[in-house]
């Protein structure tokens, strides 16, 4: 038995906390059975303090996680049972030496997690997706008899602080002249939809790009689970998802809230993701004057996302697909395409303007495109959609996006 797991017991022995025990009480209690155990071996000041930090986390924390979560350099918790833990760190994937003491304690913690956003997880729902706010984390677990041998957790943690545009620049995710093009079609009400494998940085572009939002605008978000940090905008309208009750009831979806937005007069409507239905109900939406608005979704590049959209539609209802890409087609003005390179930094691949349709067919027309390397990005092509641009007063005459080789940054 480690000398952690020694003084843990013996604090449990000590203390009942079926009782409304302080903190305070409970750290002294603690400091009291490391001096204890400091006298029958040498323990440093630094191995002290971190045997104190570990038990009281374990006590009243999250135990491990607690630790994990407070470390800003990790960006992933992968818990797959009390003795495998991965870590992501700066784009790689490492694991982690610690674990927890007992299959009982992750299950503690777990129940912890839910019961922190009045959530239940058990075997008769064994699927939860939540969220830790104090942390700005996403959460989602899987339980027995789903997850087999052990209960499995995925934490996917947030920057306390949102990444600006200005960050990204300084990251090389995108030039400067595909940032200034970027702002000016947000500021013009152009319908954006990013799309991007898994950890392409998607959110985290989304964010940035309500930068460029008017402040005068009334803004909705929807959202699963709550990750955008919307910065300037007084009229703010934030609204999450709700999974059902264990009998089945009270569940509020993504289209619902969807729906339920076109009545509160939004000027923009920004959906964190779409993932089925509510695809519809956004294309609606982008289709019957709620310009401006902002949506991600997964897919392996631009045109692939108009497949994947179609999709999405006919999950909501059964369509002719003629009618689900002409709605495609009408509804959003540009893609902008992420992906995350072998380097490991999350870069805009190509931003791609829809056109219309052509042979019954969405037609892309791509504006950027990322060559890779010391190359960079290169425009291939204008802008051709040009009315909201105009409308909005924006002089395209004076404007220059082409690239240029002294602003790159990478």
């Amino acid at each position: 038995m480690s000398i952690e797991d020694r003084i843990r017991e013996r604090v449990l022995a000590e203390l009942d906390l079926t009782e409304n025990l302080s903190d305070v009480q409970i750290l002294e209690e603690i400091r009291r059975e490391i001096c204890l155990e400091g006298k029958r071996c040498a323990l440093s000041y630094d191995r002290r303090k971190e045997l104190e930090r570990h038990i009281f986390h374990s006590l009243r924390r999250l135990d491990i996680l607690q630790d994990f979560l407070e470390d800003e350099d990790i960006t992933e918790i992968m818990v797959n049972g009390p003795s495998c833990i991965f870590l992501e760190r700066q784009g790689r994937i490492e694991r982690s030496k610690r674990q927890f003491y007992s299959a009982e304690k992750l299950q503690d913690v777990i129940q912890q997690i839910a019961s922190t956003q009045n959530q239940i997880i058990s075997e008769t729902n064994p699927i939860l997706d939540t969220r830790i706010p104090e942390f700005g984390a996403r959460v989602n677990i899987v339980m027995s008899p789903i997850a087999i041998g052990s209960p499995v957790l995925t934490i996917r943690k947030f920057p306390r602080e949102p990444i600006t545009m200005e960050r990204l620049l300084e990251y090389g995710s995108l030039s400067v002249e595909m940032e200034e093009f970027l702002r000016d079609a947000v500021y013009a009400g152009y319908n954006i939809f990013i799309s991007g494998e898994t950890s392409s940085g998607k959110t985290t572009f989304l964010n940035a790009l309500t930068e460029f939002i008017p402040s005068d605008a009334r803004v909705i978000t929807i959202e699963d689970s709550a990750e955008l940090q919307v910065r300037g905008i007084e009229n703010l309208v934030r609204m999450e998802s709700r999974n059902k009750t264990m009998e089945g009831k009270l569940e509020v979806t993504i289209r619902d809230l969807v729906k339920s937005s076109l009545r509160m007069r939004p000027d923009r409507i920004i959906v964190g993701e779409c993932r089925g239905g509510e695809a519809l109900e956004m294309l609606s939406a982008m289709n019957t004057g709620h310009d401006g608005s902002l949506s991600t979704g997964h897919a392996n590049s631009a045109k692939d996302m108009i497949s994947r959209l179609e999709t999405m539609c006919l999950m909501a209802m059964d369509l002719p697909i003629p009618a689900v890409r002409q709605q495609i087609a009408s509804a959003i003005d540009l893609f902008v395409h992420l992906g995350r390179l072998r380097d490991r930094k999350r870069r805009v691949l190509e931003i791609a303007e829809v056109v219309g349709m052509e042979n019954g067919e969405v037609k892309l027309h791509s504006l950027y495109e990322y060559e890779g390397g010391e190359k960079g990005w290169r425009q291939v092509g204008r802008l051709e959609r040009l009315q909201k641009m105009e409308r909005a007063g924006i002089d395209l005459t004076k404007k220059n996006y082409e690239i240029d080789p002294a602003k790159r940054t990478y």
